[in-house]
């Protein structure tokens, strides 16, 4: 039967065993509310159909000459990686194959991306699996006789092997583990699309620079052409004049006239009328 004393400290016993479960719970709670972050959750897309805010005509306006049939827009159409092979031209896709191979910003940029990869895995393996550690020893030894107090022919000898196995896991009990994989996972993925970024950027700046380049040679044969049409042209006036059949001013007129045609697209430095590429 319980004393006096006993029935005394039984309560407060009682109640410090249930202040001591309150303070456990408490502390679970908290260490569950300091998990590390709430899930990414991506924002929907917007609700659009189209890049620009009116619909695109179905087919472009002809021009008379060699390319000036009308062009059809299709929506939806599927654009190959290499798109500048649509324009069928060998010596484009020529270009920008070497652009691509010597390009160094492509080479940084594969770089990166590598770099990237290779810091996710290595902390994948160090945070979501466990570690393996073995060790495996072998040694032979003998024991004297002497050491008991007997002949030596009494001695053992014997092998020992020893073997040991650990095995290691981090418990990621905050979430920070998974969130630093969360974050070397988005490091990958923008190392990523910033190299097709450059793959893009680099092979539309090359094309864009070959067409303005066949828009200033055709600008500048055609004004060859006009050139040479209207040095005749003043030859006649000259001969004209010269005879009497033509006046000073037509003679001033078709020079003007010859000189403004002249100035209107002067030759780039370094670009060969006839020649094929760009000079130094």
């Amino acid at each position: 039967m319980p004393s006096q004393r006993d029935l005394e400290h039984m309560p407060v016993e009682s109640s410090c065993l249930t202040l001591k479960k309150a303070l456990i719970l408490l502390v679970w709670i908290a260490a569950a509310g300091c998990a590390v972050g709430p899930d990414y959750r991506p924002p929907p897309a917007p609700d659009v159909q189209t890049y620009t805010e009116k619909p695109t005509p179905e087919e472009t306006v002809s021009a008379p000459g060699v390319g000036g049939a009308a062009q059809r827009l299709v929506d939806g159409g599927d654009i190959p990686a290499q798109w500048w092979s649509l324009f069928h031209s060998e010596a484009l896709d020529r270009l920008i194959r070497r652009a691509l191979a010597d390009s160094p910003t492509l080479v940084a940029a594969e770089a990166a991306l590598r770099q990237a990869r290779e810091n996710l895995r290595a902390r994948t393996g160090t945070v979501a699996y466990p570690s393996l550690d073995g060790s495996f020893s072998a040694s032979r030894q003998k024991i004297s006789g002497a050491s008991s107090g007997l002949p030596d022919e009494y001695g053992s000898t014997f092998s020992l092997f020893n073997a040991s196995v650990s095995v290691s896991y981090i418990l990621d009990v905050f979430g920070g583990g998974r969130r630093e994989l969360e974050a070397l996972q988005a490091q990958v993925d923008t190392q990523r699309y910033l190299l097709e970024g450059a793959h893009l950027t680099l092979a539309a700046n090359i094309v864009t620079a070959a067409i303005r380049e066949a828009s200033l040679r055709a600008q500048i044969r055609a004004n060859e052409e006009i050139v040479a049409a209207e040095t005749k042209q003043l030859e006649m006036v000259e001969r004209q004049a010269a005879l009497g059949g033509a006046a000073l001013s037509d003679v001033l007129a078709q020079q003007a006239q010859l000189a403004q045609t002249r100035a209107i697209l002067p030759i780039p430095e370094g670009l060969h009328p006839r020649g094929t590429c760009w000079r130094p």
